[in-house]
């Protein structure tokens, strides 16, 4: 199960920084970076070299995103269903994770970031593992944004897994189905610490959840944007928080 973060359940947003200007941000902004191949092809690149790119964006998407009062920020880095990509591409996008956090770890630190992850950890490589180990380590006292990766996520992986979960828990005895409901179910999701994403937005044109957060998204913002997640910006993530301040949410009412 995902490591326990009790703190971020029911937590009362911090106060709004002067740079915005209504007090409706998304506590959980959650983001399908998309575009990062496309980015490369139309500059006659390999596709590397836009997964090169995007990951120095996640950097600026974080420092806005902790300047905007957003408590959780959670990052669709690598999909189930990605490991159909040809292996060099693959070798390398497991490589990023040690790269990016060997620049910017001191950077994270200094601003309080906490790192987490979602997904199917035991598969990954060990040094990918042995990467992000050290990171959440080394970060789990900081009290600042929550920067939540899904590696290796695939929600209908997610719910499958909740749900063998719950019949061994209901044949040992440890749960009962007439106990069984919503709230229960998402305790046995990678996100059972966590709120549900307020936000999500998706790079690169597409409208499609790719198989991402499909429990939790169920109330949530959607939010896309033609740009290709290489030239994202902060400055198109508070168009993005801005729209949201001028929405209603429901939850099915009036």
């Amino acid at each position: 199960m995902s490591m326990k973060l009790p703190f971020l359940k029911n937590k009362q947003q911090k106060d709004l920084s002067e740079e915005n200007d209504l007090d409706n941000i998304p506590n959980h902004v959650a983001i399908i970076m998309d575009g990062n191949g496309r980015w490369a092809k139309k500059r006659g690149l390999p596709r590397i070299a836009g997964h090169k790119e995007g990951m120095n964006v996640v950097k600026e998407i974080v420092k806005a995103a902790r300047n905007s009062n957003v408590q959780i920020l959670t990052l669709y880095a690598f999909s189930t269903e990605n490991w159909k990509r040809p292996k060099s591409e693959v070798d390398f996008l497991m490589k990023l994770p040690k790269e990016f956090l060997h620049i910017y770890l001191p950077e994270l630190m200094e601003n309080k970031v906490r790192i987490n992850t979602i997904g199917d950890f035991d598969a990954l490589p060990d040094h990918t593992k042995e990467a992000i180990h050290y990171a959440k380590e080394k970060t789990k006292n900081n009290d600042g944004l929550l920067l939540n990766f899904a590696l290796n996520y695939g929600s209908r992986f997610e719910i499958m897994r909740a749900i063998k979960q719950v019949m061994t828990d209901i044949d040992g005895s440890k749960l009962s189905i007439d106990n069984l409901d919503e709230n229960t179910f998402s305790e046995y999701l990678y996100t059972k610490d966590l709120t549900d994403p307020d936000l999500l937005i998706r790079t690169s044109g597409e409208q499609r959840l790719s198989n991402f957060l499909l429990w939790q998204v169920a109330y949530s913002e959607f939010w896309f944007t033609d740009v290709l997640w290489p030239d994202f910006s902060e400055e198109i993530f508070k168009n993005a928080l801005h729209d949201y301040q001028q929405r209603k949410r429901r939850y099915g009412g009036i």
